[in-house]
Protein backbone atom coordinates (compact mmCIF):
# COMPACT_ATOMS: atom_id res chain seq x y z
CA UNK A 1 0.00 0.00 0.00
CA UNK A 2 1.18 3.50 -1.08
CA UNK A 3 1.52 5.32 2.44
CA UNK A 4 1.25 9.49 2.07
CA UNK A 5 2.60 11.88 4.42
CA UNK A 6 -0.07 14.40 4.90
CA UNK A 7 0.89 18.55 6.28
CA UNK A 8 -2.80 18.61 7.48
CA UNK A 9 -5.60 16.71 8.76
CA UNK A 10 -7.98 18.83 6.92
CA UNK A 11 -5.97 17.08 3.14
CA UNK A 12 -8.30 13.62 4.53
CA UNK A 13 -10.51 14.53 6.43
CA UNK A 14 -13.61 14.67 3.78
CA UNK A 15 -13.30 10.80 3.42
CA UNK A 16 -13.80 10.00 7.14
CA UNK A 17 -17.16 9.94 9.16
CA UNK A 18 -15.05 9.41 12.67
CA UNK A 19 -11.81 9.61 14.21
CA UNK A 20 -10.64 7.14 16.69
CA UNK A 21 -7.77 9.20 18.51
CA UNK A 22 -5.34 8.34 20.87
CA UNK A 23 -4.67 10.58 23.84
CA UNK A 24 -1.04 10.25 25.04
CA UNK A 25 1.43 10.92 22.62
CA UNK A 26 -1.21 12.62 20.51
CA UNK A 27 -3.28 15.11 21.81
CA UNK A 28 -0.87 15.63 24.83
CA UNK A 29 2.50 14.36 26.39
CA UNK A 30 1.19 13.56 29.66
CA UNK A 31 2.21 17.40 31.32
CA UNK A 32 -0.05 19.71 28.55
CA UNK A 33 -1.76 19.63 25.60
CA UNK A 34 -0.55 19.88 21.72
CA UNK A 35 -1.59 23.11 20.13
CA UNK A 36 -1.79 21.71 17.00
CA UNK A 37 -4.01 18.72 18.10
CA UNK A 38 -6.77 20.80 20.00
CA UNK A 39 -6.86 22.79 16.53
CA UNK A 40 -7.70 19.74 15.01
CA UNK A 41 -10.33 18.62 17.73
CA UNK A 42 -11.65 21.90 17.55
CA UNK A 43 -11.59 22.04 13.54
CA UNK A 44 -13.61 18.61 13.76
CA UNK A 45 -16.53 20.15 15.96
CA UNK A 46 -17.01 23.17 13.69
CA UNK A 47 -16.88 20.51 11.02
CA UNK A 48 -19.99 18.15 13.10
CA UNK A 49 -17.31 15.14 12.64
CA UNK A 50 -17.87 12.52 15.43
CA UNK A 51 -14.46 11.57 17.20
CA UNK A 52 -13.77 9.48 20.22
CA UNK A 53 -10.78 9.57 22.17
CA UNK A 54 -9.58 6.56 22.98
CA UNK A 55 -7.10 5.62 25.28
CA UNK A 56 -5.04 2.88 26.72
CA UNK A 57 -5.35 4.73 30.07
CA UNK A 58 -6.54 1.43 33.08
CA UNK A 59 -8.84 4.62 34.70
CA UNK A 60 -12.62 5.01 34.28
CA UNK A 61 -13.39 7.16 31.43
CA UNK A 62 -14.80 9.75 33.92
CA UNK A 63 -11.43 9.98 35.52
CA UNK A 64 -9.68 10.95 32.41
CA UNK A 65 -11.79 13.50 31.65
CA UNK A 66 -10.90 15.29 34.61
CA UNK A 67 -6.89 14.93 33.93
CA UNK A 68 -7.52 16.55 30.67
CA UNK A 69 -9.56 19.36 32.20
CA UNK A 70 -6.94 19.68 34.76
CA UNK A 71 -4.23 19.95 31.79
CA UNK A 72 -6.67 22.68 30.31
CA UNK A 73 -8.40 21.17 27.44
CA UNK A 74 -11.64 22.82 26.94
CA UNK A 75 -14.46 20.47 28.05
CA UNK A 76 -16.44 21.09 24.57
CA UNK A 77 -13.68 18.51 23.46
CA UNK A 78 -13.81 15.73 25.81
CA UNK A 79 -17.88 14.86 24.77
CA UNK A 80 -16.50 11.32 23.75
CA UNK A 81 -13.99 9.73 25.49
CA UNK A 82 -13.63 5.63 26.08
CA UNK A 83 -10.87 3.99 28.12
CA UNK A 84 -9.43 0.80 28.64
CA UNK A 85 -10.32 0.95 31.78
CA UNK A 86 -13.78 1.44 30.85
CA UNK A 87 -13.65 -1.79 29.00
CA UNK A 88 -12.27 -3.99 31.76
CA UNK A 89 -14.84 -2.49 33.96
CA UNK A 90 -17.64 -3.84 31.91
CA UNK A 91 -15.85 -7.49 32.81
CA UNK A 92 -15.08 -6.87 36.27
CA UNK A 93 -19.45 -6.82 36.47
CA UNK A 94 -19.94 -9.39 35.14
CA UNK A 95 -16.99 -11.42 37.29
CA UNK A 96 -15.43 -12.85 34.08
CA UNK A 97 -12.46 -13.94 35.61
CA UNK A 98 -13.57 -14.49 39.25
CA UNK A 99 -14.36 -12.77 42.18
CA UNK A 100 -11.45 -11.77 44.00
CA UNK A 101 -8.81 -9.81 41.95
CA UNK A 102 -4.83 -9.00 43.22
CA UNK A 103 -4.33 -5.45 42.25
CA UNK A 104 -0.69 -4.72 41.00
CA UNK A 105 -0.68 -1.04 40.08
CA UNK A 106 0.06 2.37 41.87
CA UNK A 107 -2.92 3.96 44.12
CA UNK A 108 -3.96 6.19 41.79
CA UNK A 109 -5.67 3.57 39.66
CA UNK A 110 -7.84 2.40 42.26
CA UNK A 111 -11.02 4.28 40.63
CA UNK A 112 -10.86 1.68 38.27
CA UNK A 113 -12.50 -0.60 41.17
CA UNK A 114 -14.01 1.33 43.62
CA UNK A 115 -17.24 -0.50 43.27
CA UNK A 116 -15.62 -3.60 43.76
CA UNK A 117 -13.28 -2.79 46.58
CA UNK A 118 -14.07 -5.53 48.59
CA UNK A 119 -13.01 -8.30 46.16
CA UNK A 120 -9.91 -6.95 46.59
CA UNK A 121 -7.32 -8.98 48.44
CA UNK A 122 -3.91 -10.42 48.75
CA UNK A 123 -2.15 -11.89 45.83
CA UNK A 124 -2.52 -15.32 47.45
CA UNK A 125 -6.14 -15.32 48.00
CA UNK A 126 -6.80 -13.80 44.42
CA UNK A 127 -8.79 -15.74 41.50
CA UNK A 128 -6.76 -13.13 39.06
CA UNK A 129 -4.06 -10.37 38.77
CA UNK A 130 -5.75 -7.35 37.82
CA UNK A 131 -2.46 -5.22 36.55
CA UNK A 132 -2.49 -1.57 35.99
CA UNK A 133 0.71 -0.53 36.09
CA UNK A 134 3.80 -0.47 38.41
CA UNK A 135 3.81 0.11 42.18
CA UNK A 136 4.83 3.41 43.19
CA UNK A 137 8.26 2.00 45.11
CA UNK A 138 8.87 -0.28 42.19
CA UNK A 139 9.31 1.83 39.77
CA UNK A 140 12.90 1.12 38.56
CA UNK A 141 13.31 -3.00 38.68
CA UNK A 142 11.67 -5.64 36.67
CA UNK A 143 13.40 -8.45 38.71
CA UNK A 144 10.88 -8.08 41.60
CA UNK A 145 8.17 -8.27 39.03
CA UNK A 146 9.73 -11.84 37.95
CA UNK A 147 10.67 -13.23 41.34
CA UNK A 148 6.85 -12.65 41.87
CA UNK A 149 5.16 -13.91 39.38
CA UNK A 150 6.84 -16.96 38.93
CA UNK A 151 4.76 -18.48 42.24
CA UNK A 152 1.30 -17.30 40.53
CA UNK A 153 1.55 -18.54 36.86
CA UNK A 154 -1.88 -20.20 37.55
CA UNK A 155 -3.47 -17.09 38.04
CA UNK A 156 -4.78 -15.26 35.40
CA UNK A 157 -3.48 -11.75 34.65
CA UNK A 158 -6.22 -8.62 33.36
CA UNK A 159 -3.71 -6.60 31.68
CA UNK A 160 -5.82 -2.99 31.53
CA UNK A 161 -3.05 -1.09 29.52
CA UNK A 162 -1.83 -3.26 26.87
CA UNK A 163 0.89 -0.10 26.23
CA UNK A 164 4.63 -0.96 26.87
CA UNK A 165 5.80 2.75 27.48
CA UNK A 166 4.55 5.89 27.36
CA UNK A 167 7.00 9.65 27.90
CA UNK A 168 5.89 11.51 30.13
CA UNK A 169 7.31 14.81 28.97
CA UNK A 170 11.03 13.86 27.71
CA UNK A 171 10.72 10.83 30.48
CA UNK A 172 9.95 7.43 29.33
CA UNK A 173 8.04 4.92 31.77
CA UNK A 174 6.65 1.49 31.76
CA UNK A 175 3.17 1.05 31.39
CA UNK A 176 1.43 -2.20 32.60
CA UNK A 177 1.95 -4.02 28.53
CA UNK A 178 5.32 -4.44 30.44
CA UNK A 179 4.63 -6.48 33.63
CA UNK A 180 2.07 -8.21 31.04
CA UNK A 181 4.56 -9.10 28.46
CA UNK A 182 7.09 -10.84 31.29
CA UNK A 183 3.89 -12.89 32.67
CA UNK A 184 3.61 -14.35 29.66
CA UNK A 185 7.17 -14.94 28.76
CA UNK A 186 7.33 -16.47 31.90
CA UNK A 187 4.35 -18.55 30.86
CA UNK A 188 1.20 -16.94 32.23
CA UNK A 189 -1.95 -16.11 30.17
CA UNK A 190 -3.09 -12.93 29.92
CA UNK A 191 -6.08 -10.89 28.73
CA UNK A 192 -5.45 -7.52 27.78
CA UNK A 193 -8.23 -4.61 27.28
CA UNK A 194 -7.29 -1.48 24.86
CA UNK A 195 -5.81 -0.76 21.77
CA UNK A 196 -5.17 -3.14 19.54
CA UNK A 197 -7.64 -5.37 20.35
CA UNK A 198 -11.28 -5.12 19.56
CA UNK A 199 -13.26 -5.05 22.51
CA UNK A 200 -12.13 -1.72 22.82
CA UNK A 201 -13.33 -0.51 19.67
CA UNK A 202 -16.67 -2.64 19.37
CA UNK A 203 -18.26 -0.54 22.19
CA UNK A 204 -17.30 2.78 20.34
CA UNK A 205 -18.65 1.48 16.73
CA UNK A 206 -21.55 2.98 14.90
CA UNK A 207 -22.92 1.09 11.93
CA UNK A 208 -21.60 1.62 8.49
CA UNK A 209 -19.23 4.64 9.28
CA UNK A 210 -16.08 5.36 7.62
CA UNK A 211 -13.23 5.52 10.45
CA UNK A 212 -10.11 6.68 10.48
CA UNK A 213 -7.93 5.75 13.51
CA UNK A 214 -5.00 8.09 14.93
CA UNK A 215 -1.64 7.27 16.94
CA UNK A 216 1.65 7.26 17.52
CA UNK A 217 1.76 3.51 18.95
CA UNK A 218 2.46 1.50 16.04
CA UNK A 219 1.85 -1.84 18.07
CA UNK A 220 -1.50 -0.60 19.93
CA UNK A 221 -2.89 1.78 17.86
CA UNK A 222 -1.76 1.43 13.95
CA UNK A 223 -2.03 -2.61 14.33
CA UNK A 224 -5.40 -2.13 16.54
CA UNK A 225 -6.73 -0.22 13.61
CA UNK A 226 -5.13 -3.16 10.92
CA UNK A 227 -6.91 -5.46 13.27
CA UNK A 228 -10.19 -3.92 12.55
CA UNK A 229 -9.87 -2.73 8.93
CA UNK A 230 -9.60 1.07 9.30
CA UNK A 231 -7.47 3.08 7.72
CA UNK A 232 -4.74 4.90 9.97
CA UNK A 233 -3.02 8.25 10.61
CA UNK A 234 0.80 7.25 12.10
CA UNK A 235 2.14 10.12 14.17
CA UNK A 236 6.03 9.69 14.07
CA UNK A 237 6.77 12.03 16.87
CA UNK A 238 5.92 9.73 19.68
CA UNK A 239 6.55 6.55 21.35
CA UNK A 240 8.83 5.84 18.61
CA UNK A 241 10.56 9.09 17.47
CA UNK A 242 13.67 7.92 17.87
CA UNK A 243 13.08 4.99 15.26
CA UNK A 244 12.48 7.88 12.81
CA UNK A 245 14.91 10.34 13.71
CA UNK A 246 16.77 11.19 10.64
CA UNK A 247 14.88 9.05 8.46
CA UNK A 248 13.50 9.68 5.05
CA UNK A 249 10.37 9.65 4.11
CA UNK A 250 10.76 6.67 1.51
CA UNK A 251 11.90 4.41 4.92
CA UNK A 252 9.18 5.04 7.27
CA UNK A 253 7.27 1.89 5.90
CA UNK A 254 10.21 -0.09 6.82
CA UNK A 255 9.81 0.82 10.61
CA UNK A 256 6.61 -0.34 10.24
CA UNK A 257 7.03 -3.60 8.18
CA UNK A 258 9.11 -4.47 11.19
CA UNK A 259 5.92 -4.92 13.01
CA UNK A 260 3.88 -6.50 10.45
CA UNK A 261 1.48 -3.46 10.35
CA UNK A 262 0.72 -0.69 7.86
CA UNK A 263 -0.53 2.59 7.64
CA UNK A 264 -2.33 4.78 5.39
CA UNK A 265 -0.93 8.32 6.50
CA UNK A 266 2.09 9.88 8.16
CA UNK A 267 2.32 13.07 10.26
CA UNK A 268 5.70 14.33 12.35
CA UNK A 269 2.86 15.66 14.68
CA UNK A 270 -1.29 15.88 14.80
CA UNK A 271 -2.11 19.29 12.67
CA UNK A 272 -5.37 20.63 11.13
Amino acid sequence: MKTKFIKGLQEVQNKYDTFFIDLWGVIHNGIRPYSGAIEVLENLNKLNKRFVLLSNAPRPSKNVKEFLIKIKMNKSLLKSIFTSGEAAIKSLERNVFGKNFYHLGPKRDSSLFESFEKNKKNIKDADFILCTGFLEDKEETLDYYKNLFKNYLHLKMVCTNPDLVVHRGSKKEYCAGKLAEIFKKLGGEVTYFGKPYSEIYNFCIKKNERILAIGDNIQTDIKGANNMNFDSLFITNGVHKKDFLNLKLKDYDNILNKYGVKTNYYQKSLTW
